[in-house]
């Protein structure tokens, strides 16, 4: 749902129920991962997708059929074995996506998640998908209809970190959730998780589908100049938030680096240190090395390499590389950590302009993110998107 959010929070706050389809669980070469999502309006129209475009048509019947019905539907789409073109996915993968009425009663729900997304905090969504009927307790334990798993689906809990919003139906089945989903959330990660009917760590009888709404990833650009305008505004168009650092003032302006979250006027090694001693940066973050002078280059790359960040990158000619390398390995760099740096930043394009700089470090960053190998699809075998 991230995507949609915000569309899902705006028409159940003005009353207007929604159909929403989510992608729970993926196998194999799935166009989509977990948590993307299809809204489905009482007007007929559409907002998002789940698998560009194979099983939408088949998924918008469905989501009109939950809308009138009420009744959560939990479908899988793989590929047909009669024929690749009637519904399912061309491309060989498989999709759970579950299908729910959302509406005015999910609105607590919601309202947390917009405070938690508005003060920049994480918030997850834990939904119940699937429940074994099986599983509960047997008829005469005198269970209630809000205790019966086959009446779980649908049922929300919310954790922010800071507070929990609604119930999944059992006091110790929310408790084992919201450990586990909170490991999740802080991974910044959508995923299924599987408890019985109590909460017990076995695998079976109730599917949880977590929705993870993290804070997004940081992407720290270095140097102010017209090849970082370029880079913040393609690290801002995947998502990144971006800050642009650089110590001279008269280039470090929010002017000339529109896309850019911030703009810092400080030395790199020392903002990179402040951001760093406050916990602001992540395994997911992301830092563009442009200045290429050792004297930024060096004490900042130092103190990067030395910390779990997703990727550090710096520009340079060969010359300026090997310089650097040899600066670094006698600040006392250990040749795995200097084996992380990529310099030269970016990918073999053959790109000159700043924005076609942008594309080959755009794509550097999203082949380390997701194990890619940058070489072309056509001489490669095997499926196309990798599992992760």
């Amino acid at each position: 749902m991230p995507d949609v959010f915000d569309e899902v929070h705006r028409r159940c706050r003005d009353g207007e129920p929604i159909a929403l389809a989510t992608v729970v669980a993926t196998w194999h070469s799935a166009p989509q991962p977990p948590g993307a999502a299809m809204v489905v309006a009482t007007d007929g129209s559409v907002i998002g997708s789940v698998s560009g475009g194979c099983v939408e048509a088949d998924l918008y019947e469905r989501a009109r059929r939950v809308l009138d019905t009420g009744q959560p539907e939990l479908c899988r789409y793989g590929i047909s074995d009669d024929d690749a073109y009637t519904v399912g996915l061309t491309c060989g993968g498989i999709l759970d996506v579950f299908v729910e009425r959302v509406d005015a009663s999910a609105l607590p729900a919601l309202d947390a998640v917009a405070v938690a997304r508005r003060s920049g905090h994480p918030a997850a969504i834990v939904t119940c998908v699937a429940a074994d009927v099986n599983d509960g307790p047997p008829a005469d334990a005198g269970s209630s209809p809000g205790t019966d798993p086959a009446r779980r689906l649908g049922r929300r809990l919310v954790l922010t970190g800071q507070r929990s919003v609604g119930s999944l139906g059992d006091d110790r089945l929310d408790d084992a959730v919201s450990a586990d989903a909170l490991g999740l959330l802080a991974a910044g990660r959508s995923g299924m998780l599987r408890y019985g009917y109590h909460g017990q760590r076995r695998g079976g009888g109730i599917s949880l589908f977590v929705t993870a709404y993290a804070t997004p990833p940081r992407m720290i650009v270095f140097g102010a100049i017209d090849f970082a305008a370029a880079v913040a505004r393609i690290g801002a168009f995947l998502g990144y938030r971006v800050t642009v650092c650089d110590a001279r003032p008269v280039f470090a302006t929010a002017r000339r680096f529109p896309e850019a979250d911030e703009v810092v006027v400080q030395w790199p090694h020392r903002y990179l240190r402040t951001e760093l001693a406050a916990d602001r940066l992540d395994e997911r973050t992301v830092l563009c090395v442009l200045t290429h002078d050792p004297r930024f280059d060096v004490p900042l790359l130092e103190l990067a390499l030395r910390h779990p960040l997703a990727y550090v990158g710096a520009m340079g000619s060969r010359r300026t590389h090997d310089e650097r390398h040899k600066l670094l390995s006698e600040a006392g760099l250990s040749p795995a950590q200097l084996a992380r740096l990529a310099s030269p930043i970016g990918l073999d394009l053959g790109g000159r302009t700043p924005e076609e700089t942008a594309v080959s470090v755009a794509a550097q960053i999203v082949a380390a993110r997701w194990g890619g190998t940058g070489r072309p699809l056509a001489v490669l075998d095997g499926p196309i998107h990798q599992p992760g």
